[in-house]
């Protein structure tokens, strides 16, 4: 996709649909590449119900028959709901020769995903001094340096991992309530959002201080979810609890948004940037809808309108841009996982 509206839009005439045996939550592609034939690109899904046993499949998508499967061999048990799915960022990097997947829930874990099996790596806890671990309510891997994952809590903690060695780098008290996602701008520097309604900013090289980049209007108001813009790292963007609306900021100008994007006719669930252009993001929430934005080259006045729509009809819990196929976004909504052409 060029930072032209003429091909970014949502072709939703035809979407590859995929119907899952349970509720869809946790979602990733990979951006492995193999040199065998046939081998498409995998997304990877994790159930969510709410009890101990859970499940996380992994499909193979084919761009171009347009079909989704499921590779039964890739199928595995996962204790709880994963809270959030991950493929390495940069698979080039890694001295393996396959995918490996991170997961996030009761602990931190890490999976080598061959072409004919799945075998566990790591079960990472950061609790020293008992088994026991506060839930983890998101992750993030450093796309810089591949050996860092930072994990978010309910126990307002931050905890960095050096994953190739199993090991804790480093664990911060973050903010001064529940952690809610956490994602990595630079090698050494991550932010933070919470249930306190602050964004907050840190650096590994003096990570006793932080910045707060914008806190929520309404004191103690949620910040859910956090995507920091890889293409322009001076921009981020976070979503409210209960709330249409998407906040884009500029960390060279604290406290007072970019814009604030209020199409939405219900409360936004989840958002990823376009993985190729600085200037276009996705939002999905209760409200059914998937909308693309193209933000302005120089900030101006609120009103912002989406430059495309597209409708899944019920309620869409989590949204993810492909980076290795670059045209397409998935939806998860139900028990459906749906690909979307831009």
């Amino acid at each position: 996709m060029e930072n032209s509206s003429q091909e970014s839009h949502l072709r939703s005439e035809k979407p590859v649909t995929y119907d899952s045996s349970y509720p869809i939550y946790a979602m990733a592609f990979s951006s492995f590449t193999s040199p065998l034939p046939n081998r498409h690109c995998r997304i990877a899904i994790g159930s969510f119900i709410e009890e101990f046993n859970n499940r996380v499949d992994i499909l193979s998508f084919d761009e171009d028959t347009l079909t989704l499967r499921p590779i039964p061999n890739l199928s595995f048990d996962h204790p709880y709901p994963p809270t959030k799915l991950m493929f390495h960022p940069n698979p080039s990097a890694s001295l393996k020769s396959n995918d490996i997947l991170a997961s996030s829930g009761d602990y931190l874990r890490l999976w080598d995903v061959h072409e004919t099996s799945v075998k566990p790596l790591f079960t990472l806890n950061s609790n020293k001094t008992s088994g026991y671990c506060a839930p983890l309510t998101s992750f993030d891997w450093n796309g810089v340096e591949p050996r860092r994952i930072g994990t978010s809590s309910i126990d307002t903690t931050c905890t960095i991992w050096d994953v190739e060695k199993g090991v804790v780098e480093t664990q911060l008290i973050a903010n001064d309530k529940e952690v809610y996602d956490i994602a990595w701008g630079e090698a050494e520097v991550f932010a933070s959002v919470s249930a306190d309604g602050s964004l907050r900013i840190f650096d590994l090289r003096d990570n006793k201080h932080f910045t707060i980049i914008y806190a929520s209007p309404q004191p103690d108001t949620p910040l859910l979810r956090l995507a920091w813009n890889k293409q322009d790292l001076r921009y981020m963007a976070t979503i409210l609890m209960d709330s249409n609306k998407i906040v884009i900021l500029d960390a060279r100008s604290p406290a007072m948004p970019v814009a604030e994007l209020e199409k939405h006719q219900a409360s936004v669930n989840a958002i990823t940037w376009a993985p190729q252009s600085c200037r276009h993001i996705c939002s999905a929430g209760d409200d059914g809808q998937a909308l693309i934005w193209e933000l302005p080259t120089v900030a101006g006045p609120n009103g912002i309108d989406p430059m495309s729509m597209y409708s899944a009809g019920a309620e869409i819990n989590q949204l993810q841009w492909s980076t290795a196929l670059r045209d397409w976004i998935a939806i998860a909504f139900s028990n459906k996982l749906q690909m979307l052409k831009v």
